[in-house]
C-alpha cells in the first residue's frame, strides 16, 4: 500500500505544530448483529465525519460465513473502507474503537462473539506496528476473504505491505463462504 497520491502534501497539527504526511489507509468493516445495513452505513458516515480523514472508496457489501466464531453465530456483512488522513495509527484506531462502541460493540467477552460493528485497521500507509494495542498490517488480512474480496474490487493492484498481492493472496484464500450483495448500497456523502 501506498502513501497518499502526493506524498509531498503534509498536514500541520493545529495544537502542537507537528507535521503529520497523508497516508492511504484501508479499513475492514464488518456486523452480524441488529440491524447490519445501518451499523456499516453508521460506520462509513462516522469515518467520513471523522477530521483529517477523507474517504477515498468504500467496497460492495459482501455477506460472509462467520469465522472462528463461536457456533450459531450469524452471517456477517462486510466491507472495506479506503481511506486518506493524517491521523496516526494509534489515533486511527482509537477512532474505530469509538465507532464500535458508539454502535454498541461489546469488548471482553467470548472471543470472536458476534458483534454489531467490527472496525479493524488493515494498513495504515507503510506502517508497521506490533504491540499490545495495535498490530500493522493486520496479522489475519492475508488469510480472510472477507477482507480480500472486497478490497480487490477497490484496488485490484493493492498489496499488503511484507505479505504481498491481495489478488494473489485472494486466490490462495478462495471466495468460499462470501457472497457479494449487490442489492445493497451504503451511501458515501
Amino acid at each position: 500500500m501506498s502513501e497518499s497520491p502526493n506524498p509531498n502534501v503534509i498536514d500541520t497539527d493545529t495544537l502542537t505544530g507537528d507535521m503529520h504526511p497523508i497516508r492511504r489507509a484501508v479499513l475492514s468493516i464488518g456486523s452480524n448483529l441488529g440491524d447490519r445495513v445501518f451499523n456499516l452505513q453508521g460506520a462509513v458516515d462516522a469515518l467520513g465525519d471523522t477530521p483529517e480523514v477523507w474517504l477515498t472508496g468504500v467496497s460492495p457489501v459482501y455477506e460472509t460465513a462467520p469465522v472462528d466464531a463461536p457456533e450459531g453465530s450469524e452471517d456477517f456483512l462486510n466491507i472495506v473502507v479506503t481511506i486518506d488522513t493524517t491521523l496516526s495509527a494509534p489515533t486511527l484506531l482509537d477512532r474505530a474503537l469509538a465507532i464500535e462502541a458508539a454502535y454498541g460493540r461489546e469488548r471482553g467477552g467470548e472471543l470472536n462473539a458476534p458483534r454489531t460493528l467490527d472496525v479493524d485497521l488493515i494498513v495504515v500507509g507503510d506502517r508497521r506496528a506490533d504491540d499490545d494495542h495495535l498490530v500493522l498490517p493486520h496479522p489475519r488480512a492475508g488469510e480472510r476473504a472477507f477482507v480480500l474480496a472486497p478490497w480487490h474490487d477497490l484496488e485490484s493492484d493493492a498489496q499488503i505491505p511484507g505479505v504481498g498481492p491481495v489478488a494473489e493472496l485472494l486466490e490462495k484464500v478462495g471466495r468460499d463462504g462470501i457472497t457479494r450483495r449487490d442489492d445493497i448500497e451504503l451511501e458515501v456523502s
